[in-house]
């Protein structure tokens, strides 16, 4: 146990002269404007002998070629920075960058391309070729610099500090997977039906945190971990840091411009800021086919979770849980014990069978077959689960194994504990609940982005976000990342 050092930094991830292309749906879309500025947030902290790096970020996911690229760039602005001490983690943000991004085998639009005759092969909606428009390559090394401005600022800018916890509950997040009598499931599906019966899986209301000041007492930054991707205005043509832009610009109003705010998305994959039982319809349209509903019915909830209004709402939401949680710390603390583990996990991944292989190359054949003119986003999505079929058929005649890095660390009676999936809730409700920690702060979508991780459950039922196209890792990597996680958080308290 040793005296800490608490370092913090933001930096904006907004571009100052182009637009951008925005990541997390099939359609293309351009930014049109700023809404609220994009940032990376930075946190880190010492104790002479051991050191914890977070840095959050308004992005939908980070790649592992992110990860190298930031710590090959801060070891070259910084080389005492400990880079294997970094976690970085994305918020989810559906109205940020597009960037080049790292994966094994062909893409789902090549594999489509593949089957198409040169003269019918993918075109965008939007086109993008304009020179006011950042390239995901521009994207990708924009945003490494600045990711890595951020760490390096927040590492030099350590100075002795202390530290309080906190907890909250708001309803942020809620299952977005709708079960039906027939035993199948969908993303986004219409509960106003005879056939619903069920929402999947469940939720976590809870808020873990931790406020930091200076030795003065002044509040310098606080921690917020929330079960639930930022994506309210995911359909959206404008940049935007969703929820927790409205979180910065409510607790600035209180505490002052300097005081930073780490927001942690934790097991989110099964998550959205939307109700699916009392819906309320988008105030204008979306590009999105899954959210139509025919038999709308006018609810008195909340407003429009696809717009800015429902941001605010969120933001308001969590805001007031952080200030009732502050007005009641009563201790402030300068030393701790901090520990901190980078591990290297071996999951096994998800595979098709040669049926459903066979069955994807067949659809792909007879989609290929009735095409009268070029594909384009809707064509991607109706034959995405097909696609990537045949994509897993062969990654998976190359490896079984999915490595994935996780960091394990302990501050005081807190836990840390990353993944780099959009974990479902269920599994991260298993880690809190097993974990000796008086808190358990969860990371999803830290160190890379190997998209969903879904239940057992979810598996059976299907669709989108549990189909094996949408994840590297199916249930019994979840099961086994449970163990293993939780394992490693109990070696930390075992005395």
């Amino acid at each position: 146990m040793g005296k800490l050092k608490i370092g913090w930094s933001e930096v904006s991830i907004t571009p100052e002269n182009k637009k951008i292309r925005l990541a997390g749906q099939f359609v293309e879309r351009i930014s049109e404007y700023v809404e609220t500025p994009i940032t990376a947030t930075s946190l880190a902290i010492e104790d002479g002998t051991e050191q914890l790096i977070i840095c959050s970020c308004d992005i939908v996911k980070i790649g592992r070629n992110v990860m190298r690229r930031v710590r090959e760039k801060v070891a070259e602005m910084d080389a005492t920075v400990p880079l294997d001490k970094i976690i970085v983690g994305a918020t989810h943000s559906h109205t940020s960058h597009v960037y080049d991004y790292e994966v094994q085998g062909n893409g789902a639009k090549e594999i489509l391309n593949e089957y198409l005759p040169p003269e019918k092969q993918y075109v965008a909606k939007v086109s993008a070729d304009t020179d006011d428009v950042m390239t995901p390559h521009e994207s990708l090394l924009f945003i490494v610099d600045r990711i890595s401005q951020a760490i390096v600022a927040s590492w030099q800018n350590r100075a002795p500090g202390r530290f309080a916890t906190g907890f909250g509950r708001a309803a942020i997040g809620m299952c977005r997977r709708v079960c039906y009598s027939d035993g199948s499931a969908k993303m986004w599906g219409d509960t106003n039906t005879a056939a619903f019966t069920a929402l999947e899986g469940g939720n976590d209301s809870g808020i873990e945190m931790l406020f930091f000041y200076d030795m003065n007492e002044k509040l310098t930054g606080v921690v917020a971990n929330v079960c639930c991707p930022s994506q309210i205005v995911e359909h959206r043509l404008f940049i935007s840091s969703d929820y927790w832009g409205k979180v910065r610009i409510l607790l600035r109003e209180k505490y002052g411009e300097d005081l930073k705010i780490l927001g942690l998305c934790g097991p989110g994959g099964d998550q959205c800021p939307r109700d699916l039982i009392r819906w309320v319809n988008p105030e204008t349209p979306v590009d999105d086919p899954h959210i139509d509903r025919p038999d709308y019915i006018e609810r008195d909830a909340d407003p429009s979770m696809f717009d800015i209004k429902g941001t605010w709402k969120a933001g308001k939401r969590i805001v007031n849980e952080i200030i009732d949680a502050l007005e009641e710390v009563t201790e402030t603390k300068d030393e701790a014990v901090l520990k901190h583990e980078n591990l290297t996990i071996d999951l096994p991944l998800r595979r098709v069978t040669p049926k459903e292989y066979e069955t994807a190359c067949e659809q792909m054949e007879k989609f290929a077959a009735r095409v009268t003119d070029h594909v384009n986003f809707e064509d991607n999505a109706a034959m995405y689960v097909h696609s990537g079929t045949i994509m897993r058929w062969r990654v998976q005649h190359k490896q079984d194994i999915v490595p994935i890095e996780v960091h394990i660390a302990r501050l005081g009676t807190v836990a840390f504990a990353t993944n780099p999936f959009e974990l479902f809730v269920d599994y991260g409700n298993q880690i809190r609940a097993r974990s000796r920690a008086r808190q358990t702060f969860l990371i999803q979508l830290a160190c890379d982005g190997l998209g969903y991780l879904p239940t057992k459950k979810a598996e059976e039922g299907s669709h989108y976000s549990a189909y094996v196209t949408s994840g590297k890792v199916g249930h019994a990597g979840g099961e086994m990342l449970v163990r293993k996680t939780t394992e490693e958080i109990n070696k930390f308290f075992a005395e």
